[in-house]
């Protein structure tokens, strides 16, 4: 499987910051592969908003490499190329949103890179079709709820084609409602058209839905792996300010009690089927 993004010794600080002061990333080694759906976990000021931005060169890196599909984000000629390889949603979906109906909103981004009005039409129907929003391509988006705004944000970076989208806390100013939508959203692009999604969160439901969990505190990488396994180390979690999911942390407390559980029973139904065999 080929690499879609890789740090070798990524070091970053800000040009304001006091010489004396921590960097914001600190010699991050990582890879994330093609098609992969990886969530990076963290509380605020861990690095990960740091991390994504570097993703599609809105930070290039103090020290250190990052490459996205093989290209050098320092180098300024790549600069384009980057940013049509990876597509960046932020949190609040207003702020993503330039036209008054839905359509003429996800054919921004084709327009200005100058594709032909046919092909930008494809693209158009196409996004909104994958997002689950084509019956309201001609509504006005100040209309839709927050889910559907966001789901919209993304239909207007899939109608630009990108082999990756970097969703930082998209889903930090939605209600429950609107979160689901938009992670349903995201692991349908990846599960059935491969895209390469990588999840900024701090919600533990979300970071559970991913292949691979990345957990991130003041700008190193101190734990990376499948969900399954990342939240059986409850005391790392917890040590870095963390919580885990209510079922992780109800099994590890039975576990304290001397019961046998395992850790890895995230769902809640994996859960009660494992306090049913208690009860049997």
């Amino acid at each position: 499987m080929s690499t879609m993004i890789k740090a070798e010794h990524l070091t970053f600080r800000y040009p304001d910051e006091p010489a004396d002061h921590p960097p914001v990333l600190d010699d991050i080694n990582l890879e994330i592969a093609a098609g992969s759906f990886v969530a990076i976990l963290g509380h605020n000021g861990s690095g990960k908003s740091t991390f994504a931005k570097h993703c599609n060169a809105l930070l290039t890196p103090t020290q250190g490499k990052l490459w996205v599909d093989g290209l050098d984000t320092s180098d300024p000629d790549n600069l384009l190329a980057i940013r049509g390889t990876v597509g960046m949603v932020f949190q609040n979906p207003d702020n993503q949103i330039v036209a008054s109906v839905v359509e003429e909103d996800v054919a921004f981004g084709p327009e200005n890179m100058g594709i032909p009005p046919e092909e930008i039409r494809k693209r158009v129907d196409t996004a909104l079709k994958m997002v689950g929003m084509y019956e309201w391509r001609e509504h006005a988006p100040h209309l839709l709820s927050g889910g559907q705004k966001q789901r919209v944000a993304i239909a207007g970076i899939i109608a630009m084609t990108p082999k990756c989208i970097v969703l930082d806390e998209a889903t930090a100013m939605l209600d429950p409602v609107g979160r689901r939508e938009t992670v349903d959203t995201i692991r349908t692009l990846n599960e059935k058209f491969g895209i390469t999604v990588i999840l900024i969160t701090h919600h533990m439901d979300e970071a559970a839905q991913a292949q691979r969990l990345i957990v991130m505190a003041d700008g190193h990488i101190i734990d990376d792996g499948a969900p399954t396994e990342v939240f059986q180390h409850v005391d790392t979690l917890r040590n870095a300010g963390l919580a885990v999911p209510e079922t992780v942390g109800l099994l590890y407390e039975l576990r304290k009690e001397g019961l046998n559980v395992p850790l890895d029973a995230i769902s809640d139904e994996a859960c009660a089927a494992v306090l049913a065999g208690l009860l049997r």
